[in-house]
């Protein structure tokens, strides 16, 4: 654990995204304090000072102000820097390059090495992992949570158009809004939801029934977790179950949520989830 006051953070988010949740939920965990700036997801006037436009943002001080982004990199990052203190948190940052790629469709994307990497010595990556299989096996359900997980959240949230107007207004409620802007967006975003999600079902091959995707999805977590473990950290969650918890809390209230309490097994772990971090919280 680090000084109080020795790390100063913001965190620029979206209440209601994923990736957000799974920064949030890491934070919370290692119990550091932080700031958080809800951005208007329309206008998004909070974030003009970076050129990278989408959230989570972190601003860490560590000695000196620095912009992190994309959750795992933010996660890994600020993990390693916790973990070992022979580098400034600027050098550790600096082993996360950007790198730009195209896609098949020409669209340029920004991906980032090494995001599910704790930039280690030989011993302390012994004490973070006692054995080889540990690492592998917590990077391995990390890339999962962001590649597929994440992915069942929108065709799941917005499945039906009932379902797409009670997750905008929760949306809405939730996030930083104008009167006019939240009307806008509750109505107009729940049709446009309803149908995009449609498309993200189609472009991620989901069954019709979306809910068995997120079902098969959940127990598959649940059964790599197994039956002798509390986490798949062990007795402590590690980075992969504060990820896989930070993605699946951001339907807390909706209905897809309460679908998945009552048709899966993840039920156990996760009510562990909410009392570790509440525990150890800040």
């Amino acid at each position: 654990q680090l000084p109080a006051g020795n790390l100063q953070l913001t965190l620029y988010q979206y209440k209601t995204c994923p990736f957000c949740s799974k920064v949030r939920a890491f934070l919370d965990y290692h119990g550091l304090p932080y700031e958080i700036v809800e951005v208007n997801p329309i206008m998004r006037k909070e974030i003009k000072f970076s050129s990278y436009r989408k959230v989570p943002i972190l601003l860490a001080n560590a000695g000196s102000p620095l912009q992190l982004n994309d959750s795992s990199v933010i996660i890994s990052a600020i993990k390693t820097y916790l973990v070992s203190r022979r580098n400034s948190l600027e050098e550790i940052v600096s082993f996360y390059p950007p790198v730009k790629t195209v896609t098949e469709k020409g669209k340029e994307v920004v991906e980032y090495e090494n995001k599910y990497w704790l930039m280690l010595d030989e011993k302390e990556t012994k004490r973070v992992y006692p054995v080889k299989e540990v690492r592998v096996e917590e990077m391995k359900w990390r890339k999962w949570a962001d590649d597929w997980l994440v992915h069942l959240i929108s065709p799941n949230v917005y499945r039906t158009p009932k379902e797409a107007l009670a997750s905008f207004d929760y949306i809405v409620r939730e996030g930083k809004f104008g009167t006019l802007e939240g009307l806008f967006a509750k109505y107009v975003g729940a049709v446009a939801m309803f149908f995009v999600s449609k498309r993200l079902k189609k472009r991620h091959q989901l069954r019709d029934d979306v809910r068995e995707d997120l079902y098969q999805a959940v127990n598959e977590w649940v059964k790599a977790v197994g039956k002798n473990r509390l986490f798949m950290g062990g007795n402590q969650p590690n980075l992969a179950d504060l990820a896989v918890y930070g993605v699946l809390r951001v339907m807390e209230g909706l209905e897809a949520f309460d679908d998945m309490m009552a048709h899966t097994n993840i039920q156990p772990w996760y009510q562990r989830m909410e009392e570790v971090i509440e525990k150890t919280g800040v």
